[in-house]
Formats: structure tokens, sequence, C-alpha cells
């Protein structure tokens, strides 16, 4: 594709938890529509195998090693983005901690490391990026969620608390910094990344209860793909929804539908 003409085109882009799964496709998605993207992770060898295979399809990215669980990692991003490519107009808080435990078993400190890099991560990235938005006349943020804001999962307390309160958290940054900068949540079930397998550790029987998942999918039987969630991303992020902010898009093959 030429990445000159695609719907980004000219677009900076930052999205954090970048080198696997969702967040890999979606990196991937924008800077082949022409996006300038910061890729980020903790794996410095793995974030070096996405942008390469970003530049050697023709796009731009760099890789930048940082823990977004900390403001100060959040602003090595932004800092990244504008030195590099003149600016800011897309983030993605993408990153994300499972915290398996019930809330008696949970260590306190395993709740905090959860919340800090589901929930406090993306208030960073939001804090310091708007104001870089903001002098190129406003851009878009979308927060990677989960079904989990409205569906209990065993052993998720930690996890379905945080993707709940960013539903909020977007709501009310839409409302605060529209009609310039836009501001929505994806809502995926369960995709197949590293990420789902490492959610099954919370049950005895790992490969039976992905099994069981896809058939609770009702309606397409099947599990999603990191492509599937970089084509709705892409959608969000575009002029394509130019009118919608402080919107949650479910996005799960029909898993809600099952209860």
């Amino acid at each position: 594709m030429d990445v000159t003409t695609g719907k980004l085109n000219g677009k900076v882009a930052i999205i954090t938890g970048s080198t696997s799964g969702m967040g890999q496709g979606i990196a991937e998605r924008f800077a082949g529509e022409g996006a300038a993207v910061v890729v980020n992770g903790r794996d410095e060898g793995r974030g070096n195998e996405v942008v390469g295979g970003i530049r050697d399809a023709g796009g731009r990215a760099n890789f930048v090693r940082a823990d977004v669980s900390q403001f100060e990692g959040n602003q090595l991003l932004v800092n990244a983005a504008v030195e590099a490519f003149g600016g800011l107009d897309i983030i993605v808080p993408n990153a994300g901690m499972l915290g398996i435990g019930s809330v008696t078993e949970l260590p306190v400190e395993t709740w905090g490391q959860t919340l800090d890099i589901n929930l406090s991560a993306v208030f960073y990235l939001m804090k310091l990026g708007i104001p870089e938005m903001q002098k190129r006349g406003g851009g878009v943020i979308l927060v990677n969620g989960s079904i989990a804001a409205w569906k209990e999962f065993p052993n998720h307390p930690a996890y379905c608390a945080s993707k709940a309160a960013l539903v909020a958290l977007v709501k009310q940054v839409a409302l605060d910094f529209g009609p310039t900068v836009r501001a929505n949540i994806l809502c995926p079930g369960q995709v197949d990344t590293p990420f789902l397998w490492e959610s099954t550790k919370a049950f005895p029987n790992p490969e039976e209860v992905v099994a069981q998942v896809v058939e609770e999918h009702l309606v397409m039987k099947r599990l999603g793909t990191p492509e599937d969630i970089a084509n709705a991303a892409l959608f969000l992020v575009s002029d394509d929804a130019s009118w919608i902010t402080g919107s949650s898009l479910v996005i799960d093959g029909g898993r809600l539908l099952g209860g």
C-alpha cells in the first residue's frame, strides 16, 4: 500500500503495549495507512522487530522502551513523538495487566500495579498528550478497554475494575476536550493473543477454557484476531468517525450475547 495516500497520512500516533498482540496489529495498520508510529513496550528486541517490519513495508516508526505505569515513561513517549515526527495526533493506550487473583487472594501490590498500568497510565498519557494534540488543532484518543467493563471473569477483580473505570474516564475526556479532541474506547472480547493465554492461567485447564470461550461466542464461533481490532481502531481514529466521541464500541464476536 502507498502509505502517502492512507487514511492517516501525516498523522503521528503513540500506541502503548504495541510489541505484540492487539497493539502490534494496531501499530502496523496505522503505519500502513500513513501514520508515523511510536511503538512502545518493555521488550526492546520485540519492539525493534515490529519497527523493522513497519519500515520494511515503507512505513515510519520508532521504538521507545518505557514503563507506562510511571508518569515519566509516558513523558518519554510524548517527547519521542514530538522530537522524531514533529507532533502528536493520536494516542492509543493499549498496554494492560491482568492481576489475577480473587479479592481475598490478590496481593495489595498486584492490585496497585494492575491499576497503575490499566488506568493510571491512560490518565498520564492523556494528560501529557492532549496539550500536544491541541497545538496541532486537535486529535483523537482511542483507549483499548475490554468487555470486562461489563462482564465479570473469575479471579479478575483488578482487571475488571480498571476496565470499567476507563469507560467513565473516556466519557469525561470527550466532554471536557471536545470538539477538537475526540475520545472513544474499544471494548474487545477474547482475542487470540499472548495476553489471552496468560489470562487462562486463572484456570486449571487453559486449553479447555479457550475452547469453551469459542463455543460461547454464539454468533461468530471464533476468537477475535489482532486484525479485527486494528480494523475497528482505524475506523475510530480516522475522519470516517469524525462525529463519534465518548462512545464505547464492543467488538466481541457476539460474546456478550451469551451472557
